[in-house]
């Protein structure tokens, strides 16, 4: 068998090498001959296996009763048992820490692999080998494959097993596009006519499930490309029908796409400045109208050491802080359409969309079962995704105070939401980016990024007065106005308008007399 891929795609697919299997794979494979259970390595770890690619888990399907077979195994393998689901069987076997992969997913075979295969939903996970076969290589026998994944591995191609397959879970409609866009492979023509007839059965979808689907859809490098796939098979707007009300709400002129667009090349934005592999797909039609292309708007972008570090920290429901951004990116202005107003003079306003949107955002990941951090960091994201261009005057820089107060109310985000600025500014010029606009804007990110780090927290500080000075001093009781001056005295701190206690109190005594006096 010639397992040389297409010139067109060079890739090279082949079964598993001939050095000796795993140490892993053979303990589980005398596991079960020893019980006389027949044992398969089956779907994405064997196209993974195929592809070259390191599996984050092993999927195995056997012949037996999972409770008790899984039981047994984890206790052999010094793990712990988690059965997935009460009705199914499907079991999951959490591995000792540091292990690869972290976990084995165990399930029943319903009837022959042959028919569990073809029951699968897509050709490329439809694929077993069996594990006492594991380490041999170049064995055409070995690879059960009913229904052509090898084929269309080599092709490239993600091609459901069956219509049936399709409609008998409806989170398949979205795991095929996610498929594509994680591997870079095209989704067949015939199968993406049957995702985009039974689109609307997404809400059918336990909505974690869904949540997970597209988070590694955004996850994936080419996101722009993927949310356009989504867009066209129906499937975005079903998962978040919030989106469908921005499509063709037109903008002010400093705008180049109407909402939905803009939202769609924001993603592409964060894409292009974090992943190399995306920077030709999402600007390949890039017009260079004054003379600056995406390369270079891209080069001018502020970065600081350990940024890839820092944006693959992890935040909530085990993605991380890019990701996290691409989601924002996606629905930052989500609530314009609701918020549009279009004055006599002709001029386009979307007045508090940030404060609407951080509501609506709410209501959305909520909804879909993201977890309370998740929710948090996005709505607060765009709570505050206009703060960096309304920190000062145009052509000035913003203040020390300004400053403080952007990185304490943005908190966890602040650093996170100045890059979401950035997409959003570049997706709002589009094509039509001017050099000198895009310098000025890259050189007050640049400040905040920089002077912002430079500037103490008030949790490193040692504070120059606390609230018992402040109630000692002007004898007051205890209460919110102490809280309240206590932390404008932190403020001024912070920015450096109080180096000392007495300036620190000055200033309180200040501002009680002005509450006093009204004036």
């Amino acid at each position: 068998m010639n397992h040389t891929a297409t010139a067109t795609n060079p890739r090279t697919i082949r079964l598993p090498a001939a050095a000796p299997a795993p140490s892993l794979t053979e303990r589980i494979a005398a596991f079960f001959q020893a019980r006389g259970i027949a044992a398969y390595l089956v779907g994405g770890s064997v196209r993974d296996t195929l592809l070259g690619r390191q599996s984050a888990d092993m999927d195995i399907a056997a012949q037996a009763d999972v409770a008790s077979a899984g039981q047994a195994l984890a206790d052999a393998l010094g793990g712990r048992y988690l059965r997935l689901h009460q009705d199914w069987q499907i079991a999951r076997i959490i591995l000792p820490p540091g292990s690869t992969p972290a976990h084995i997913d165990l399930t029943a075979i319903d009837g022959d692999i042959e028919r569990d295969l073809r029951r699968r939903d897509f050709t490329i996970n439809a694929t077993a080998l069996p594990l006492e076969y594991a380490e041999y290589a170049d064995c055409d026998d070995c690879l059960i494959d009913p229904c052509g994944g090898l084929s269309d591995l080599r092709r490239c191609v993600v091609r459901m097993t069956s219509p049936a397959a399709l409609r008998e879970d409806p989170l398949r409609l979205l795991r095929g596009a996610r498929l594509a866009a994680q591997l870079g492979f095209a989704l067949d023509d015939a199968t993406a006519a049957a995702i985009r007839g039974d689109a609307d059965r997404l809400t059918r979808a336990a909505p974690e499930r869904a949540r997970d689907e597209f988070m590694k859809t955004l996850q994936a490098p080419g996101a722009r490309k993927s949310l356009r796939l989504l867009d066209d098979l129906g499937l975005l707007c079903a998962l978040m029908p919030e989106l469908a009300e921005s499509k063709g709400v037109s903008q002010p002129k400093e705008h180049y796409y109407d909402v939905f667009n803009h939202l769609v090349e924001s993603v592409g934005w964060v894409d292009a400045m974090f992943c190399d592999d995306s920077r030709a797909d999402i600007h390949g039609d890039s017009h260079d109208v004054h003379g600056i292309s995406a390369a270079d708007a891209l080069s001018s972008v502020p970065l600081f050491d350990g940024i890839r570090e820092y944006f693959g920290g992890a935040v909530s429901d085990g993605y991380d802080r890019l990701t996290f951004l691409k989601l924002t990116a996606l629905l930052h202005d989500v609530a314009k359409p609701a918020t549009k107003t279009i004055e006599a003079s002709g001029r386009i306003r979307f007045i508090g969309h940030h404060i609407e949107g951080e509501r609506i955002v709410r209501e959305t990941l909520t909804r879909l079962r993201f977890a309370n951090g998740g929710v948090e960091h996005v709505a607060r994201m765009v709570r505050h995704h206009l703060r960096p261009t309304q920190m000062a005057q145009k052509g000035d820089m913003p203040t020390a105070r300004a400053l403080y107060r952007y990185y304490r109310d943005a908190g966890d985000t602040a650093v996170d939401t100045l890059y979401l600025n950035i997409a959003d500014y570049l997706a709002a010029r589009g094509p039509e980016l001017e050099q000198g606009d895009w310098a000025s804007h890259c050189e007050l990110i640049r400040h905040i990024l920089e002077e912002g780090g430079r500037q103490k927290s008030p949790e490193t500080l040692s504070r120059l007065v606390n609230g018992y000075d402040i109630m000692k001093e002007f004898s007051l009781a205890p209460g919110p106005a102490v809280g309240r001056l206590l932390a404008m005295a932190h403020e001024a701190q912070a920015s450096g308008d109080a180096t000392t206690r007495a300036q620190a109190l000055a200033l309180v005594e200040r501002s009680l007399s002005v509450e006093e006096t009204g004036a």
